[in-house]
């Protein structure tokens, strides 16, 4: 569950801190028309990047806010390529381009970028993966079923990047060369803020597969949601969702505002907590965090293990603990007993396993599939506990529940 890579000569991963993409924006059909950048002063705005603490820069020529004019490919390149020989050899950061077309990534990678940024996912262009593969250059790809960033949840999120990735393998792209992008935004009608806050939220599922994530979450819609204002007066928003980003395990903030990101990813990186690792010899052993049964799986297919295995299995691999309150005794310890005949534990007080109190709380231990055997089986009990089975049910539901969790 490491993630520990070399980036174009910039150490990514865990272990270090997380570093700072500057958005260099060269399309006027942009959402955000303060971020606009004239052809004349990239340099100089390139250079005040770096030096306020950005290790990648990120140009992009062509607008993909839905509302934006469409362009064509020439005109793309025109934007591009002069942009690329006035920053080369005079820039110390990594270059990447924002495109979705692969002759626009060939003519880039030929004059001197080292990324690719394709917020298609290789949708928009199948060849891409050739052009990425042959030039064995690293690649941003951000999650996209049809068009770009339409998975709506983390559940979609996660499927469709698993896509990506073989994909990518399978048309000759190296594993190490690909980095993550959840597609936070409203990249599509359907998509709602509440989805970018479920995906913010879960941010750390996206750890399941140990590779880079890119979080690009600058002056968002999901923010103007939040904060009622507009892109203009969406700094402060952007810097509490990157604090949370790099917390929950973002390797690189995508930011229109440098200098400012800098500070709170640093801090925030300096919050977050280490990965636990031990290595001897040839030998080692790593915390797996797994949240929902779904990423256990693709954490067994991803070690080998058959579809058929892991579906088996990915709802032992969850383990959960309950406080149920206000038990009589007497139900509490029928709780007890159930849970233990199938494996799990049920704490409570002392008092109760001596029947010297008539009501308690008790606190029940357990995987996914300990509770629901357990609550199948209250369901044919006496007194209260069919209740009980229905409650625990519901709670363990509401875990994942997208509107139980952000429209309550």
């Amino acid at each position: 569950m490491v993630v520990d890579t070399d980036i174009c000569g910039i150490k990514v991963g865990d272990r270090y801190p997380a570093h700072v993409m500057g958005i260099i924006n060269l399309s006027p059909e942009s959402f955000y028309e303060n971020s606009i950048v004239s052809p004349d002063s990239v340099l100089e705005i390139a250079l005040k990047m770096v030096e306020d603490g950005a290790t990648f820069l990120d140009l992009g020529a062509r607008s993909t806010w839905r509302f934006s004019k469409p362009i064509s490919r020439k005109e793309e390149l025109e934007r591009i390529l002069p942009v690329l020989e006035a920053l080369k050899g005079n820039v110390d950061a990594v270059i990447s381009v924002d495109t979705m077309f692969s002759e626009i990534a060939e003519e880039a990678l030929k004059r001197g970028a080292e990324i690719i940024n394709d917020v298609s996912g290789f949708t928009a262009d199948p060849r891409m993966i050739n052009v990425v593969a042959d030039y064995g250059c690293p690649v941003v790809v951000m999650a996209s079923n049809k068009i770009p960033g339409d998975p709506l949840g983390m559940d979609s999120i996660i499927e469709t990047l698993d896509s990506i990735i073989q994909a990518a393998e399978a048309g000759g792209i190296k594993p190490e060369k690909l980095i993550l992008d959840p597609a936070i935004g409203r990249w599509t009608d359907e998509k709602l803020p509440i989805y970018d806050f479920e995906t913010l939220d879960d941010f750390e599922r996206l750890k399941i597969f140990e590779k880079p994530l890119l979080a690009a979450l600058s002056r968002k819609s999901f923010i103007g949601e939040v904060l009622e204002k507009p892109a203009s007066e969406r700094l402060y928003g952007s810097l509490a969702a990157a604090a949370i980003a790099v917390y929950k395990g973002a390797h690189i903030i995508r930011t229109h505002d440098v200098p400012e990101t800098f500070d709170v990813v640093k801090l925030s990186g300096a919050l977050r907590s280490r990965p636990s690792v031990v290595k001897e010899g040839r030998y080692e052993v790593s915390v797996l965090e797994v949240k929902t049964p779904q990423d256990a799986a693709m954490a067994m297919r991803n070690l080998g293990a058959t579809g058929i295995g892991s579906q088996v299995m990915q709802n032992k691999s969850i383990h959960l603990m309950l406080k149920i309150r206000n038990l009589t005794t007497t139900e509490a310890l029928i709780i007890k007993q159930e849970m233990l005949a199938r494996g799990g534990d049920t704490a409570l007080t002392r008092d109760a396993v001596s029947h010297e109190t008539e009501m308690t709380d008790v606190l029940v231990m357990g995987t996914l599939l300990q509770f629901e055997r357990l609550a199948k089986k209250l369901e044919g009990q006496a007194r209260s506990l069919p209740l009980i089975s229905e409650l625990i049910r519901e709670c363990i539901a509401n875990r994942s529940d997208l509107e139980y969790r952000y429209l309550r």
